[in-house]
């Protein structure tokens, strides 16, 4: 081995850094996380040309928010999910499945700002300048403010930066890129983590707006150590399935915004299209008049959404009854079907249940618990809940149904989606008595809200 080289083992999964094999991480309690890597002692990524004036302390009265506005990007989703816009020297993560389009959406990004004659710099490690071009002409005409680098190399993209001086940056993807005085290979924990070093340095230095593509596990987290998302300013993840067409844009980070807004995209031939009404969207094709379906609302971030569960309770033909949960929390489906066994005194402990969430959403708002409740207990009966009923409510272990925030865009969301009836929680009734035209039907436990199935 080289002099002043040494071999050192990170964990894959949260970067944890030891000095010999384990076979579990102390840091998240993984196990077989650890991987053998050789690293050189000196610092590298330093920034040489991009920081060289000395920095001073300054007072928060000193500091000009005047030069601190948002870029936007014309992607309403997008700004949604940012927080009303790129944030100037911010570092923002895009992570998803492979195929789910997250070259696309920084494809159209490039296309929107460079028409608001922003200069902009996509960078590809993975595809050649033929194949870019290939996916441009799908998603329309750009302009002379793109420029395009196939390149790996992160001292030639460094150098390349500090040079042009773009307004944004887009790096397809992290996994691709290695620092020359690493000596690991490229995807591995120190070249990613050293080169979204560098990059979070020039993004701060000189106020250059980078986005970063990585790509993920079979658990969807990024690929590489969690460190990754502590160092940047924005993690936003795509989710949704690849084979089918719309998808889910979620900010799990965001230093700049609320990390509670969601994005509603519809892949399409010329790329990635808004749903601006994601409720009419989820509503679509569901059954009427169906047992085991009703429609409930969640809140995500300032935006309400109505969207269909549906209920499957069979008999078992085995001893031990079987529970499954798509788009749920496996455990909060059990939790409520207890609540059901004990306060309501449905005998479902030789019932096999299935709930599922349908568009594809992963929801774990405790204000469709009432709904969840509704639809097994329909499904159990075998009746119909009204097609034309929105239901909200938490559902506690007493069987109590508690109240839930933003009560009145829930309610205003159901009027305008043409719904009669709102099954909510009679302590949010209080409050919305005369302000609507839609029926309020107030209940206080499950018993009462059984009497609507």
């Amino acid at each position: 081995m080289a002099k002043g080289k040494k071999i050192v083992f990170y964990c894959q999964n949260c970067g944890y850094e030891s000095s010999k094999w384990m076979g579990q991480c102390p840091g998240c309690r993984e196990w077989n996380s650890f991987v053998e890597e050789t690293v050189s002692p000196q610092k590298s990524g330093s920034l040489n040309g991009a920081r060289k004036e000395k920095q001073a302390p300054v007072s928060l009265s000193g500091i000009d928010m005047d030069k601190e506005e948002r870029m936007l990007t014309h992607i309403g989703e997008l700004d949604r999910v940012l927080g009303g816009g790129i944030v100037p020297g911010s570092l923002v993560l895009v992570g998803g499945d492979p195929g789910i389009g997250k070259s696309t959406l920084l494809l159209q990004v490039c296309r929107e700002l460079s028409k608001d004659q922003r200069s902009v710099l996509y960078i590809s490690g993975e595809e050649s300048l033929r194949q870019i071009k290939m996916r441009a002409k799908r998603i329309g005409e750009f302009n002379e403010n793109l420029k395009l680098l196939c390149e790996t190399n992160l001292g030639t993209i460094k150098a390349v930066i500090e040079e042009m001086r773009p307004d944004v940056v887009m790096i397809d993807s992290i996994q691709t890129m290695y620092d020359e005085e690493i000596s690991s290979a490229p995807g591995s924990v120190s070249q990613v983590r050293e080169s979204t070093n560098v990059l979070m340095q020039l993004a701060k230095g000189l106020g250059v707006m980078i986005f970063i593509v990585g790509h993920v596990t079979k658990d969807g987290n990024v690929a590489g150590p969690r460190v990754l998302e502590h160092m940047v300013d924005t993690v936003l993840y795509f989710e949704g399935d690849r084979h089918a067409s719309y998808r889910l844009l979620r900010g799990v980070k965001n230093r700049f915004g609320s990390t509670n807004e969601i994005g509603v995209f519809e892949m399409q031939d010329k790329g990635l299209e808004e749903v601006t009404n994601p409720s009419q969207v989820m509503l679509s094709g569901r059954p009427l008049d169906a047992s085991g379906s009703v429609v409930v609302c969640s809140v995500e971030g300032t935006r309400p959404i109505l969207i269909e569960i549906q209920a499957l309770v069979t008999q078992t033909n085995f001893g031990l009854p079987r529970r499954t949960s798509v788009g749920i929390d496996y455990n909060r489906v059990n939790l409520l079907m207890a609540v059901l066994e004990k306060r309501a005194g449905l005998q479902l402990g030789n019932c096999d249940a299935y709930v599922n969430l349908a568009g594809g959403m992963k929801l774990g708002e405790p204000a469709i618990d009432l709904g969840i409740v509704l639809s097994i207990v329909s499904s159990y009966k075998n009746r119909a809940v009204d097609p034309n009923t929105l239901i909200f409510g938490e559902v506690g272990l007493s069987g109590e149904v508690r109240g839930v925030s933003m009560a009145e865009q829930r309610v205003k969301e159901a009027e305008k989606m043409g719904f009669t009836t709102c099954i909510l929680p009679q302590t949010n009734l209080e409050a919305l008595k005369g302000k609507f035209k839609i029926h309020l039907a107030g209940v206080s436990n499950i018993r009462e809200s059984m009497n609507y199935v």
